[in-house]
């Protein structure tokens, strides 16, 4: 798979994401329903806590990569869903670091929204990736 990132303009960048992703050559695209801060065993963690909500539902969002012979380098889009945007930007840098780490920027976008599904949770992290 070769990708090559798309930024008529540079700003997108800094905030550890670029504007589009032009992939070629991919034999396999995973498409990832939205993770929560969900336990192995189905429960609803770290109520109240968004920091610790995200930091979970990026650990499910790569156990789901890893279940398909993947990792966060096949990440080419992330959307992020969340019930407070003002509360969850002090703790945007975990997700931007554990991305820059990675050494992907994926296309993003970020929405508020009323509820997720399960009452409680915070944040929720939906992905494509191909390889």
């Amino acid at each position: 798979m070769e990708r090559t990132a798309v930024n008529p303009v540079t700003w997108s960048q800094e905030m550890g994401f670029n504007q589009g992703e032009l992939v070629s050559g991919e034999t396999r695209t995973l498409y990832i329903s939205g993770q929560t801060a969900m336990s192995t065993t189905g429960q609803p963690e770290h109520d109240g806590d968004i920091a610790a909500q995200l930091a979970l539902a990026v650990t499910n969002l790569e156990a789901v990569l890893t279940e398909a012979g993947m990792s966060l380098v096949n990440l080419i889009r992330l959307n992020v869903y969340t019930t407070d945007v003002d509360a969850l930007f002090p703790h945007y840098g975990v997700l931007a670091g554990t991305l820059g780490a990675a050494g992907v920027a994926p296309t993003t976008t970020m929405l508020g929204v009323t509820r997720l599904a399960i009452p409680g949770q915070m944040v929720e992290l939906e992905g494509t990736a191909v390889a």
